[in-house]
């Protein structure tokens, strides 16, 4: 052994004992007994769904937000072996046997646990006692709220956690003095990291990275300005900032999709929201269907034409036997020619033939002669051999647009205007080949330059309340609505129609394979998230913002069948009116400050100026942000919004009431006379903290007449069964 070693070799740790305490009756709070109710508590109803979609590796998209936080949940179930097979029907629904209701809710409620160690930490790096921050974290602990909402499938403590950890995990970066020490430089990493995890478990998470970028920058603005500072060494100091807080995100966040998309290749429910490339490139569904198409379109080719757009419904250009009625409701009158709609379903009408307008063969020469971008071709629609026409004649439910049609000679001095120029709006060259599923077309009408659009109305019984298509003669700029691509292809064979039918019913399958890049997918997945909204509808336990500060609601999130046992989001009563009192206080003693500094008069010292104006941004801001973009929202919103910003504004009121005892109150007796009534304050937390935890963890069961004693305010909705 080397005589450089000396034994015995010793180890010493400083453990913060209330610290390591706070922690430990957190975890006991959230994590005892989730598995009660065994049953789909609320919203558990919705990512359950996701979670059993993961399972399968079926692909998903959820417009409400990013899929980060859904993997996690995932990863619980995954670590619990859950198989997928569970029916998310309805809230209140028993489990099944395999499904690890265990599993499911533990990281959630872990999450929630360590958010009242990081309030904890939080305020002592905001450079206040520990004391204080002991109050915060009891805060935290004793919120009824914050505990209901972390012990099931649900994303806001994994929100909250990760917002915290960011906040706190900067502060301590920018507190440490060292520039050498590898611990100042990890602490940046970890809030870069946690800011990408908060914006990926929720949008609502880029309200308060924002806020930390705008503290960043304060920061780096002084750094700056500080004099004493070389050029090299402020470079040296704000570069890995900039790495940290902007590009590590934007790395990680492509990461979650990444993993989202990798993780989810087989098709699934959601597909037709997607482009006919993205659908292609997932195991089966449209890929079965499509692959080994030709990829060149040629003249003689029969297609399927998708519209680019997805509302109201994905659909294919179509037509059928049936005309226009001669005459509508309203009097007007039409052509009378045969329908052409977009039809929202897979069917054999859906396809047309890409004819030469100077040849009259209908299929596929050798070698196939390819369509390019501005050729002219005609549409013929492969069942009825009617030629896509449009004229100048109003469309039925769009009468400043032009009616599409299948052209029919009834010799009444109509003639056919069929042909249409072939424009590729996502081309490379000026003659690129129109490509199957990659290439997005406009179809332009020769003889009156219209595009040929879905209007998005639905046409009534005569039309089958299929969507109209129309020729828009004003048609401007790009708009999805006038984007068509080819979905599925095939060279036609047969020039006889009674054999060409027989061939537009048989499959398509030849030997080419279309593959999408990630970051094609991962733009149009983005989109797709930000722009298609499901219909709104208002929601029983729906909620204003207005509503959340005084609580005048609650959400019932679990009720036995029989009995009066209950789950609801109900906050802690007396946090929630201290906290909107401290928010009170810090606005007023704020402005007080800042106007009597204007009249150069300094009433604190200016280290405890600069200490209230830090708590004041991050966490006066942290509520702000994280509140006041609600009002804006045109969403259902429910009271769980408002739990990240209750979180901050009781963090805002632990660091006013420490300013209330060092600067405001002089006296040693007011002083004592704060102490006691923040014993009597948290004393009573304590004790509404008690009197709702039945609402909270669902047991042990009430009677009607101790629910009615629980009911507080008459807007809260709480099932009395009279036994």
């Amino acid at each position: 052994m080397p005589c450089s070693i000396k034994l015995p070799v010793i180890v010493k740790a400083e453990i913060n004992v209330v610290l390591v305490a706070i922690t430990g009756l957190a975890l006991v709070t959230r994590l005892c007994g989730i598995c009660f109710p065994n049953a789909v508590v609320f919203d558990e109803l919705y990512y359950g769904q996701f979670v059993s979609l993961y399972m399968k590796r079926v692909f998903f998209i959820d417009e409400s937000g990013p899929p980060f936080g859904h993997m996690i949940l995932a990863l619980g179930a995954y670590l619990g072996g859950f198989d997928g097979n569970f029916i998310w029907n309805r809230i209140g629904a028993e489990y099944s046997s395999n499904v690890p209701v265990w599993s499911l809710r533990v990281i959630p409620a872990v999450a929630g646990a360590l958010c009242v160690p990081l309030a904890y930490l939080l305020m002592v790096e905001l450079g206040y006692s520990h004391l204080t921050a002991l109050g915060a974290s009891l805060l935290l602990l004793m919120e009824n709220s914050l505990i209901a909402q972390s012990r099931f499938m649900l994303l806001e403590s994994l929100l909250i956690f990760f917002l915290l950890l960011a906040i706190m995990s900067y502060l301590k970066f920018h507190n440490a003095q060292s520039l050498s020490s590898p611990s100042k430089w990890a602490w940046l990493v970890v809030s870069g990291t946690s800011c990408a995890c908060a914006v990926g478990v929720k949008y609502m998470g880029l309200f308060t990275y924002i806020l930390l970028l705008g503290l960043a920058a304060i920061h780096i603005w002084e750094l700056i300005g500080d004099r004493t500072q070389s050029n090299v060494m402020v470079l040296v100091q704000v570069l890995p900032r900039c790495l940290a807080l902007l590009v590590l995100p934007v790395l990680l966040y492509l990461g979650f999709f990444y993993a989202h998309l990798s993780l989810l290749y087989r098709s699934g429910p959601h597909d037709q929201m997607m482009s006919s490339a993205f659908q292609a490139s997932l195991e089966g569904g449209l890929a079965r269907i499509t692959q080994g198409q030709p990829l060149e379109v040629a003249y003689g080719s029969q297609v399927t034409l998708r519209c680019k757009s997805s509302k109201p419904v994905p659909c294919w250009l179509h037509s059928h036997k049936a005309n226009y009625p001669i005459r509508y409701e309203n009097g007007r009158g039409s052509s009378h020619q045969q329908q052409v709609t977009c039809y929202p379903f897979k069917d054999v009408n859906n396809w047309w033939i890409i004819k030469d307008p100077g040849r009259q063969d209908l299929v596929v020469t050798n070698p196939p002669q390819p369509v390019r971008h501005g050729d002219v071709i005609q549409l013929l629609h492969g069942m009825t051999s009617r030629f896509l026409n449009t004229h100048d004649v109003a469309a039925p439910m769009s009468p400043h647009s032009q009616e599409v049609s299948g052209y029919i000679d009834f010799n009444v001095s109509m003639p056919a205007q069929n042909l249409w120029k072939v424009e590729i709006l996502n081309r490379e060259s000026e003659r690129e080949v129109w490509k199957t599923i990659l290439s997005e077309v406009q179809l332009v009408h020769v003889n009156t330059s219209a595009v040929l659009k879905l209007s998005g109305l639905s046409l009534p019984e005569w039309g089958f309340r299929q969507l109209e298509v129309v020729g828009d003669k004003i048609y401007k700029g790009y708009q999805q609505s006038g984007v068509w691509n080819v979905e599925e292809h095939r060279y036609g064979k047969s020039q006889e129609q009674r054999e060409r039918e027989v061939e537009l019913h048989s499959p398509t399958q030849i030997d080419i394979s279309h593959n999408l890049t990630f970051m094609t997918k991962f733009f149009e997945l983005q989109w797709k998230m930000l722009s298609v909204k499901n219909e709104e509808s208002e929601h029983k336990y729906s909620s204003s913002p207005m509503e959340w500060v005084v609580m005048d609601t609650n959400i019932a999130y679990w009720l036995h069948p029989s009995s009066n046992a209950q789950i609801h989001l109900i906050g802690n009563f007396v946090t929630w009116a201290f906290a909107t009192l401290g928010l009170a206080m810090f606005t007023a003693l704020f402005f007080w400050y800042l106007l009597r500094r204007r009249r150069k008069i300094e009433d604190i010292p200016e280290a405890s100026w600069s200490q209230l104006t830090q708590a004041g941004l991050v966490c006066g801001g942290g509520w702000a942000v994280n509140y006041l973009p609600f009002f804006m929202m045109e969403k259902t919103l429910f009271l769980y919004h408002y739990l990240p910003s209750l979180s901050f504004k009781i963090l805002l009121l632990s660091a006013v009431l420490e300013h209330l005892h060092t600067h405001i109150l002089r006296c040693s007796s007011h002083r004592l006379t704060l102490d006691a009534v923040l014993v009597a304050g948290l004393s009573s937390v304590y004790l509404s903290y008690r009197a709702f935890s039945p609402f909270t963890y669902g047991q042990p069961e009430l009677s009607s007449d101790e629910l009615a004693s629980l009911r507080w305010k008459d807007t809260w909705d709480i099932l009395l069964r009279k036994h």
